[in-house]
C-alpha cells in the first residue's frame, strides 16, 4: 500500500488520539470502548471528510483546478469540510444541498453547517429531494467551466476511489497506535453513509493482512444496498492502490437497523447516544451520523454483541456543529 504515490495535501492534524471510554465503559458494563478522535481533525471544526479531502484536493490541485464543486443534505458535514478546505487553499468553492429532509425549521435550514458554509464563503444552491445530485455538480460543473474557470467535482461525502484513500491512510493509523499501545482491536464500528469512510478502512487493513473486523452502522440504506454499495467501492480503492488480493464478498459488514425514520430524521436511541457521551465523557456526536452509529454500538452492547474482554474502537466521524440544526428536538428531548 504506497500512498506516497496518489497526489495529496496535508490538511489534518494526525495522528487523531485513539482514547479509552472509562465511564462509558462502566456504564454499560461490556467491553472496553475506545474512540478514534477523527472529530479532531482540525480544519473547519473537523471531522472525516477532511481525510478524504486530502487526496481529492490533491488530485484537484495536480490537475490545475480552482473552483471546487461538491453537494450534500443541507447539513453536510461533507459541505462544511470542504468549504473550509477551498477558504485555506484559495479556491472557490460551490456546494449544491438537497432538501432531503421535508421540514420548515429555521434552525435546520438556516444553522449549524449552513450558517459555516455560509462564513467560509461557499456559493449555495439548493435542489429537492429526490434530486440525482451527481447530475447537479456536473451540469453545476459545465457552467462553471463554460464561465472559464477549472471546476473540480467531488462527489457527495467525497466518496469515490480516490476520497476513499484517506481512509486506507487511516487504517494504518489507527494499526500503528494499536500496536504502540499493545492494544489488540476486535471490532471497528463507525457510522456509515456514502461508503468512502468504511470502504477507505476495509480496503487498507485488507493491504495490510490486518485481521480487525469493520461494522458500519447504517444511516441511510438498507442493509443488502449499503454493503453492495461499500463492497463495490472497497473493491474499486484496493484496485487504485493496485492491491491484487481479493476481497471476499464478506468483507463488508453493515447494521441498517438504527437509520430510524430515514436519513437524518432524529430516533430515541441516537438522542440518548448524544446525552451519554456528552454527560460521561465530555465529547459531542451529531445527530446524523455519529450519534445513530453509536446509538446501534450501545444497543449491540446491551444486546451482549460483545464480551466484556473484548475492545471496541468507534471511529468518530465528527459533525457536531450539526447539533445546531436540530436544536428544536434536543430541546424538546431535554432531560
Amino acid at each position: 500500500m504506497n500512498l506516497a504515490a496518489f497526489p495529496r495535501t496535508r490538511l489534518c492534524q494526525a495522528p487523531t488520539p485513539l482514547e479509552l471510554l472509562p465511564r462509558l465503559t462502566e456504564a454499560l458494563g461490556g467491553p472496553r470502548i475506545w474512540m478514534k478522535r477523527d472529530d479532531l481533525t482540525g480544519m473547519g471544526l473537523g471531522g472525516n471528510k477532511v481525510r478524504k479531502l486530502e487526496f481529492l484536493v490533491g488530485d484537484a490541485l495536480a490537475r490545475g483546478a480552482d473552483h471546487l464543486v461538491t453537494q450534500g443534505a443541507v447539513q453536510s458535514n461533507h459541505v462544511r469540510q470542504t468549504a473550509a478546505v477551498a477558504a485555506k487553499l484559495g479556491l472557490a468553492c460551490t456546494a449544491v444541498l438537497e432538501h432531503r429532509i421535508e421540514t420548515n425549521d429555521a434552525a435546520y435550514l438556516g444553522s449549524g453547517n449552513v450558517l459555516l458554509d455560509r462564513l467560509l464563503g461557499c456559493a449555495i444552491e439548493y435542489r429537492p429531494g429526490g434530486t440525482d445530485m451527481q447530475a447537479a455538480i456536473e451540469e453545476v460543473g459545465a457552467r462553471l467551466a463554460s464561465e472559464g474557470t477549472k471546476p473540480y467535482l467531488i462527489p457527495g461525502g467525497g466518496s469515490n476511489a480516490t476520497g476513499a484513500l484517506g481512509y486506507a491512510a487511516v487504517a494504518l493509523e489507527l494499526v500503528t497506535q494499536a500496536n504502540e499501545l499493545g492494544l489488540r482491536i476486535d471490532r471497528l464500528v463507525h457510522a456509515t453513509g456514502s461508503a468512502g469512510t468504511q470502504a477507505g478502512l476495509v480496503a487498507g487493513l485488507h493491504a495490510l493482512s490486518s485481521p480487525v473486523r469493520v461494522l458500519g452502522i447504517g444511516v441511510r440504506a438498507p442493509k443488502p444496498a449499503q454493503e453492495a454499495n461499500v463492497l463495490r467501492l472497497v473493491r474499486a480503492t484496493a484496485a487504485f492502490m493496485g492491491v491484487d488480493r481479493p476481497i471476499p464478498d464478506d468483507a463488508v459488514e453493515a447494521n441498517c437497523d438504527y437509520v430510524g425514520g430515514g436519513y437524518g430524521q432524529p430516533t430515541p436511541g441516537m438522542a440518548e447516544a448524544v446525552r451519554m457521551l456528552a454527560r460521561l465523557e465530555g465529547i459531542f456526536l451529531d445527530p446524523v451520523y455519529s450519534g445513530k452509529g453509536m446509538a446501534g454500538l450501545i444497543d449491540l452492547i446491551r444486546r451482549g454483541a460483545f464480551s466484556t474482554g473484548e475492545n471496541v474502537v468507534f471511529l468518530h466521524t465528527g459533525g457536531s456543529s450539526g447539533l445546531f440544526g436540530y436544536a428544536e428536538f434536543f430541546n424538546e428531548a431535554h432531560e
